[in-house]
């Protein structure tokens, strides 16, 4: 009697095991890189958190980007005249909607100017300001450039604004942002990336098996 042929001996196959160990790396150095970020971000609300507890007034940093240690700083600037207004939705100081006013004012014969809001109104009609000075918090501006943007290094750098602490005539103050509202998900996205590897892992690994059974 002929003696039955060995089966050939199947074996784990060598190229999409080592492009998907090679994703599951990439994907296990993402959430190790957002651990990092979410320590970074931590330090930089804590910087933000000492800005707000100070009281003394700080030059206001006209040209952009704006260090992180002028954020939530209180300033004051001189608005010779508001070139422009730019009515965006908003709320005061005791959270009520509306229209917040912020004005690009006018500050000297070169440069920039400075963005300030100057108030929550209840229309867009602008108010009769023509401009002054102003005291109030330094905050991130309305524009801020997007995570794509940045990722491909065609961000502009955004301009900070003034939030200032009295409005003008006819409208409310306006909330300022605390640092708290900094947003800090980097725990939450690490995880994403953590399961996402450790799941890609098993359904390849059970994939591979189902196929290598007998």
């Amino acid at each position: 009697m002929t003696e039955p042929a060995e089966r050939p001996v199947r074996r784990w196959p060598l190229i999409p095991t080592l492009l998907v160990l090679a994703a599951v790396a990439v994907m296990i150095a993402l959430g190790v890189w957002q651990l990092q970020r979410k320590s970074e971000k931590e330090a930089l609300i804590a910087l933000y958190q000492r800005n707000m507890a100070m009281s003394s007034l700080v030059a206001y940093p006209e040209l952009p980007p704006v260090e992180d240690s002028f954020l939530y700083r209180k300033s004051s600037i001189v608005c010779l005249e508001p070139v422009r207004w730019d009515p965006r939705s908003g709320t005061d100081r005791k959270g009520k909607s509306g229209i917040r006013m912020i004005a690009d004012c006018r500050t000297g014969v070169e440069g920039p100017g400075v963005l300030v809001d100057v108030g929550i109104g209840d229309d867009f009609a602008p108010p009769k300001w023509g401009g002054g000075t102003v005291q109030g918090t330094i905050v991130p501006g309305p524009e801020q450039p997007t995570v794509m943007a940045r990722a491909m290094g065609k961000a502009v750098p955004a301009r900070a604004m003034l939030v200032a602490d009295a409005p003008v005539a006819n409208l409310r103050p306006s909330g300022v942002p605390s640092a708290d509202d900094t947003p800090n998900n980097h725990l939450a996205y690490a995880v994403q990336w953590f399961l996402f590897a450790a799941a890609a892992l098993v359904i390849y690994i059970l994939a591979v098996r189902r196929r290598l059974r007998p």
